[in-house]
């Protein structure tokens, strides 16, 4: 039995423990079934990693909204929802005496134009992607009573993924989806009740966890992801993140994670549009140790690590320090599903990650996006991950894969408006 910090349990607010400390961290799949539900491909990929000796495994996406979708292989749960393949993802996924969260989102206005839907967003800004910048729909400003139905939906989708036997979920807040943009005072410029001041910008936040927290059990778990800061200037800092966290405490989030960036400066890939913040390994561990000190439930850090000795390093508390309490890893188990139990027998203590260097930020983001979505492709039809990919190939695979999936979602789409 290892001795390391990264293998001791952790008890949560609500007073559910999770048995060591790595999460299996959300990553996009596009790996639905026809109908957008969980299929073959999912149960394959997630009982990899559920085997794998992380003490919690948490989904990608999971849209709210059949209208609103991240892409157009991204899983839906609603109010009608035949809950049966997700009770079957649910088996395949949890791991052996450890947690299973379906993290619960709405893309917002970053929705592709590609999938015919109508984008909507705090305000009728439409991501700025440069020259890119039409791949992405053009959105509409919310009404107040479609606010309303969206945080409704968000417990509603809780609701069933708790009856479907997951433990807990995740609202998304981060990344330049829904709950994020309305967080950001770049993209947020309403006027009434949900925008303006910072408590108004981060109404629609804390109500969706409200109305969460009301629609499950107590021992079912609630966890927050959030950015640590979107890294562009006037956008969402760090200190409002602070300011946010504090807010929360009071109601009953058992586990909140950092992270940062958005599809306009996607830190979350290590690469910003603000030059004074570098592409470091761990690179939001300094901002999460900050939140930390202003949090009373545990702190989660995703983002860049792929050693052994920096995953130690994050847990441990230096000087006036905070520490960080869980720990997502993503890419890195992309390559090595079972890394957790690598890391206990003390056989492997890094994992070399490819990376994208193209000088264009936007399509490196996207490059970067295909190459792990053929990995996780890959895994879920039961082969082993490959590490020398090309990324030009990639994106142009994941785009021929876009285009038919997108087909096939349009499809969908127009024969459940039909049988209206």
């Amino acid at each position: 039995m290892s001795d390391s910090p990264i293998f001791t349990p952790l008890k949560l607010p609500n007073g559910a423990v999770l048995p060591n400390r790595i999460c299996k961290a959300a990553m996009e799949e596009n790996l639905s079934a026809p109908c957008q539900v969980p299929g073959k491909d999912l149960f394959r990929l997630y009982a990899a990693w559920a085997k794998g000796g992380v003490g919690l495994v948490l989904t990608g996406n999971v849209m709210i909204s059949p209208a609103a979708m991240t892409g157009p292989g991204g899983v839906v749960l609603e109010a009608g929802s035949d809950l049966t393949p997700f009770r079957d993802w649910a088996r395949a996924a949890k791991p052996e005496g450890g947690h299973l969260w379906m993290q619960i989102n709405h893309p917002g206005r970053q929705t592709f134009e590609a999938l015919g839907e109508q984008a909507v967003a705090p305000s009728a800004i439409r991501v700025d992607l440069g020259q890119h910048s039409k791949l992405l729909a053009q959105p509409r400003a919310l009404q107040d009573a479609e606010i309303r139905t969206l945080i409704a939906r968000f417990a509603n989708t809780a609701a069933l993924a708790e009856q479907a036997g997951f433990t807990g979920v995740q609202i998304h807040a981060a990344h330049g989806y829904l709950i994020s943009q309305f967080l950001s005072p770049l993209v947020n410029q309403r006027t009434d009740d949900w925008g303006g001041s910072r408590e108004n910008r981060a109404r629609f936040l804390l109500e969706a966890v409200k109305a969460v927290r009301a629609k499950v059990s107590h021992g079912f778990c609630v966890s927050v992801k959030l950015n640590s800061a979107d890294f562009q200037k006037g956008g969402f800092s760090l200190e409002d993140a602070k300011w946010v966290t504090q807010q929360l405490n009071p109601l009953g989030v058992d586990l909140l994670e950092l992270s940062g960036g958005n599809y306009e400066s996607p830190a979350m890939q290590g690469q910003t549009d603000d030059s004074s913040t570098s592409k470091r390994e761990a690179y939001f561990i300094d901002f999460a140790r900050e939140i930390a000190a202003e949090a009373s439930m545990p702190i989660m850090v995703t983002g860049g690590i792929y050693r052994k000795a920096t995953a130690e390093a994050a847990l441990v508390r230096t000087g006036t320090a905070t520490g960080v309490e869980v720990l997502g890893i993503g890419r890195a188990m992309s390559y090595v599903t079972d890394l957790p139990n690598q890391w206990r027998a003390g056989r492997m203590t890094e994992v070399v990650m490819p990376e994208v260097t193209w000088k264009n930020k936007t399509m490196a983001g996207l490059a970067t996006m295909a190459v792990i979505k053929r990995q996780l492709s890959f895994l879920a039809a039961g082969k082993r991950p490959r590490m020398g990919v090309s990324p030009f190939v990639s994106i142009i695979r994941d785009q021929m894969k876009t285009g038919k999936l997108t087909k096939r979602y349009k499809a969908w789409r127009a024969g459940a408006k039909a049988s209206r």
